[in-house]
Order: structure tokens, then sequence, then C-alpha cells
């Protein structure tokens, strides 16, 4: 089962790759006369090997493969793929639970877009061995960060981004979410959507998102839900594993994509000086999908998670793997100073597990300060 945000190349990756499409059927649910055909008779789809596409539009084919599943345990003769988290949905009750494995589909991380695949990630790498890298890095851009990594975002023209966000975002309340669940009122649900763009990289209180939305706790929480089952949205856990009572146990909200978090937030220019707020935000939430994707693909095991120790410090992200923890602080600058290594040294202190504490800059050049920590440039960290 193959998941993912809408355009991040699921059915363009299950029709192109020659070994996983040879040899199988492809159906997508998106065409109505073959949705109506489902629901109707869903065994006849499942005769041969065959690839599925959009499935949570037909919850009933779900049975009908678990049913056939159950009477024929040979793996490999479904291939599904959907934008919408199955487990998540209120309306689909078959999740293939114990019947399927399940990949989800990130969007493009900036090795993928460069091309720079040929290698294993620097960060998996780094938890492991704590090597610093040689050479300059090349930064990240304003424009990296405004495109994101959906395909036609990130790989079409920059001077196209708005218009192109502006459909995606059309489509996906018009159409996607009308399939998801019954909204009656779609201007709330986008206002809602904006306000979480804006909260990007910050920890959720709901009740404070509810009522800047004119919304019920209830209903905020609702539509919270809907933004996370489609995987527009992605809350990231605390880490709790320290020598910390005063720790933050609420989840961090971030939108999976940063050009579209960039977009619902109405930014079109990250020029510092601006707002320096959101501006690191964003890069934040960029380095947020490149850690995702890069974890998915190359550390599936691993956990990723934020610190916070309420009025003290804080750390953007902490990866877990093994018995391994790194924690990396993300800072959106080409300098930094003492003060934004404030957090790192207190983490490190109290997580006797870290191996490493990374501030990740957006300059040139990486140092080692002392005992496991580091300063690393952004770009360095993502190839």
């Amino acid at each position: 089962m193959l998941s993912g945000l809408r355009q991040t190349g699921k059915s363009t990756l299950l029709q192109r790759e020659q070994a996983v499409a040879a040899g199988r059927a492809y159906h997508t649910m998106d065409d109505f006369a073959l949705l109506a055909a489902a629901r109707e008779n869903p065994e006849s789809l499942l005769k041969n090997a065959v690839i599925l596409d959009e499935v949570q539009r037909c919850p009933e084919i779900l049975l009908a493969i678990k049913k056939d599943v159950d009477g024929n345990r040979r793996p490999g003769r479904f291939l599904l793929s959907g934008s919408a988290n199955l487990a998540l949905l209120s309306h689909v009750s078959e999740t293939l639970s114990g019947r399927a494995a399940y990949l989800t589909l990130q969007p493009m991380t900036r090795r993928e877009i460069g091309g720079q695949t040929d290698k294993p990630p620097f960060i998996t790498e780094f938890i492991q061995t704590q090597v610093l890298p040689h050479g300059k890095a090349d930064p990240v851009t304003e424009q990296e960060v405004l495109a994101g990594g959906l395909p036609p975002a990130c790989l079409g023209p920059a001077d196209g981004l708005s218009e192109w966000f502006r459909g995606y975002v059309q489509t996906y309340v018009e159409r996607d979410l009308r399939q998801l669940s019954q909204i009656t009122d779609l201007i709330a649900f986008r206002t809602l959507a904006q306000l979480a763009a804006l909260r990007t990289g910050q920890v959720l209180v709901i009740s404070m998102l509810a009522r800047d939305a004119k919304l019920n706790a209830s209903t905020a929480g609702r539509y919270l839900d809907l933004l996370e089952a489609s995987f527009l949205i992605r809350r990231l856990p605390p880490f709790l594993k320290n020598r910390s009572s005063r720790l933050i146990k609420s989840p961090k909200l971030y939108v999976t994509d940063s050009g579209i978090a960039a977009y619902l937030a109405g930014v079109d220019s990250l020029e510092p000086g601006q707002d320096d707020l959101l501006r690191g935000a964003l890069f934040e939430t960029y380095m947020a999908q490149n850690l995702f994707g890069l974890l998915e693909a190359y550390l599936p095991d691993a956990q990723l998670a934020f610190w916070h120790e309420q009025g003290r410090h804080e750390v953007d992200f902490v990866i877990e793997h093994k018995r391994k923890v790194m924690a990396v602080e993300v800072k959106a600058a080409t300098r930094w100073n003492e003060s934004d290594l404030s957090g790192l040294r207190a983490f490190k202190e109290r997580t006797p597990a870290c191996v490493a504490a990374i501030l990740a800059y957006n300059g040139r050049d990486a140092v080692e300060l002392d005992d496991k920590l580091f300063v690393i440039p952004q770009g360095h960290l993502l190839s």
C-alpha cells in the first residue's frame, strides 16, 4: 500500500517503474466508470496481478481484497495506492491490517531534485560515525523552500509556482476533500488550513487554533484530522526520554511540503528582515520534509521527534535510531552565534544517549565545537 500527498508521484512511479508495472494491469478509481464497476463488482478487478490507484475512493474493494488475500496468501499480487491514510479515515472500516506492507511516498528531497542519490545520505552516515563533511556546502536557497518537493512545482518553471499551487489547493478543497468527508463550510476549512500553515513549526494548541479560526475545538480537531489523513499536515511527537520534568507533551505541527506551507501562508518571498519568524519556520518545514523523506527511505526504523523544555530550551528535531540519539537545531541565517547553541547544549547534558547535537545553519563551513557539538551547513546535512 503506497500512500502520500497528492502529486508526490505515486501514479507515475507505479506506471513507469518497470520492476513494478511489468505484468500488471493498472486501474485508477479517478475513472468514474471504473469506480462504479468496482463498487458494483469489486472481485472483477482482482482476477490477475493488478495496480489499483486512489483506493480510498472505493472502500468496498478493500473488503474484497481482504477476502481474496485470506484465501490466497501469495504476496505481491496487489499494489494499492492512495492520497489518504486509510487508518485515519472514519468511513473506511477495512485497512488490511496484517495483510499489507505500508509505504509513504514523501515529497522529493533535495538530493532527489538535484539527481545526487548515488551515495548514502550524509545524515544517515553521520549518526553512525560523527565524521564532519569535507569542502564547502551549497546553501539552501529561498526558491528551493518556496518550491517545496512536489515534482510539478520543484521541477517546473519558478515563475509559475503561485498559479500551480492555487490550482492544487483549489482541487484539494473542492474535489479531494469532498470525497473524504462531508464538510459543510469549505471557507472555514480553508481558513483553518491557512492558519495551520502560519503555525507550521510550532507546538500545536488546538484550542488557540480553533479560536482564531472561529470554530469550536471539536470541529477544529476534526478538520486537522482530515488535513492529516490527506497528508497535508503531520504532527511531530515530543521526545520525552531524558531527565526533565518540564517537557512539553503536545505535538508540533508541520505542513508536509514547504511550498504548500508558503502558498497557504501567503508568502512569496523569503528575504531576510521581512518576516523572520515565518522565514525561519518555512526553512524548518523544508528541513522537516527532507528529514522525513531521508529517514523513510534509508532508516525506516528511526523515530523523528522534537524537544521542548517549557520556558527554557528547545531543539527542532531529535532523530532516534536504535540506541543512538541525534539533535538538530535549524537556523535559516548564514551566520550563527553562541546563543544559537543553548538548546543543543541543554539537550546534550540531559540525554546520555545523544551522540551528536547539530546546529544546521545555512552557511558553507562545518566545524566541531566540542564533545558531540557540531555546526554543519544545511547543504551538507541534506546531501
